[in-house]
């Protein structure tokens, strides 16, 4: 298995060598290109880390659980997956550490560890791909894309619960 990526990329150069590509020269023009992408999105993705510790240092984001764990519970949903909920559309890798702690807390086969892991497979980091990807190619006006996709967001933590309540009872 180690070996597969070595052979696609030898397959790569030996076909553009065939070719009379120059490919070492196209290489370090993607390289640039890449060096360039980087330079350009790097404030948008400090800012958005920033952000985040703020967020969790600052106790922001446990005072927003508290304050929805009333109306989590009366719509019947896991109260532990609140702080993952919230931290998803911001930080995957901070989502990803919540999750862990759901499942060390709950456990994984128990409904908020169930509810959690569909709602990791199902959302996507929406600050962190729209600064990415609109960064990276110079998008400043967003326009309905936030919108939209914290819609998605929300409309994939209500299926989350509901997918596992219906499979799982």
């Amino acid at each position: 298995m180690e070996i597969i990526m070595p052979v696609f990329a030898g397959v790569i150069v030996l076909y553009g060598v065939i070719r009379r590509v120059p490919v070492f020269d196209l290489f370090l023009e993607g390289a640039k290109d890449g060096i360039k992408t980087l330079i350009t999105i790097a404030p948008t993705i400090v800012g958005l880390m920033f952000a985040v510790a703020l967020l969790q240092t600052s106790g922001a984001a446990d005072t927003i659980c508290g304050l929805l764990s009333p109306l989590a519970k009366q719509l019947g949903f896991p109260v532990e997956i609140a702080p993952m909920a919230l931290l998803r559309p911001v930080s995957g890798s901070g989502s990803t550490a919540l999750l862990i702690s759901v499942f060390e807390e709950c456990g994984t086969d128990s409904f908020a560890g169930r509810v959690a892991s569909v709602l990791a497979g199902s959302s996507e980091t929406t600050f962190y791909a729209i600064a990415m990807y609109y960064g990276s190619v110079g998008v400043k006006h967003i326009r309905h894309t936030l919108p939209a996709a914290l819609a998605a967001d929300l409309t994939a933590l209500i299926a989350s619960v509901i997918t596992v309540r219906f499979f799982f009872g």
